[in-house]
C-alpha cells in the first residue's frame, strides 16, 4: 500500500501518517516502511500480519495531560508553536499538541509527568526517540539580538502578553 492509497482510505485526513505511527507504536500492528526494508520505496507500507502484537500501554490521564500542557505553556517544546495558531512550518495547518515522551517508552521511559512534554503534530511526525535540547538563555538572547528591530519588538510584545503581571510590575516600577 502506498501513501496515496492511505490518504484515500483516510478520506483526505491530513494526519494519516500520525495514525499509521499510532497503529504501529500504540496498537502493535507490524507496519513496515522503507526504513525497515530496503525493497520498499519511500511512501510504501507493508502490513506483515493483520493480528497486532501486544503493545505498550499508552494511557495518560486527562489530569497528567493538562498538567504537562500547562507546565509547557501550551507550546510545542521542539519548535515553540502555540496550540491553535497556524503552524510556523506549515501555515495551512493549525498547531495541534500531543503529549510526547522525553525518553520513549520503548527505551524504558515512563508516563510520569517529568518524562512528558508537549509536542506539536508536525514535530511529532519525525520525532520518535529524538529529544532536542532546549536553547539556553544565552542562545536565545543571541538569536533575538540577530533579529530585526521589528521582530525584536514582536518578541517583547509576545513576552509581555505571556507574562502580563510581571510586565505590569516592571512598568510600574519604572514610572
Amino acid at each position: 500500500m502506498d501513501s496515496q492509497e492511505l490518504r484515500d482510505v483516510a478520506g483526505g485526513i491530513s494526519e494519516w501518517a500520525r495514525r499509521v505511527r499510532e497503529l504501529r507504536s500504540q496498537e502493535g500492528y507490524q507496519i513496515l516502511t522503507n526504513n525497515d526494508r530496503s525493497d520498499l520505496k519511500p511512501g510504501e507500507y507493508l502490513l506483515l500480519d493483520p493480528k497486532p502484537l501486544p503493545a505498550f500501554e499508552r494511557e495518560i490521564s486527562k489530569e497528567t495531560r493538562a498538567l504537562v500542557l500547562d507546565r509547557n505553556g501550551y507550546t510545542c517544546q521542539m519548535c515553540g508553536a502555540a496550540a491553535g495558531e497556524p503552524h510556523p512550518f506549515d501555515p495551512s495547518r493549525k498547531t495541534r499538541l500531543h503529549i510526547g515522551h522525553i525518553q520513549d517508552k520503548s527505551m524504558g521511559g515512563s508516563d510520569d509527568p517529568s518524562n512528558l512534554k508537549a509536542v506539536c503534530s508536525v514535530c511529532n511526525e519525525g520525532a520518535r526517540n529524538l529529544t532536542l535540547d532546549r536553547p539556553s538563555y544565552q542562545k536565545l538572547v543571541i538569536q533575538v539580538r540577530r533579529a530585526t528591530g521589528a521582530d525584536q519588538w514582536e518578541v517583547l510584545k509576545w513576552l509581555m502578553a505571556k507574562y502580563p503581571r510581571q510586565a505590569a510590575g516592571m512598568l510600574g516600577k519604572q514610572e
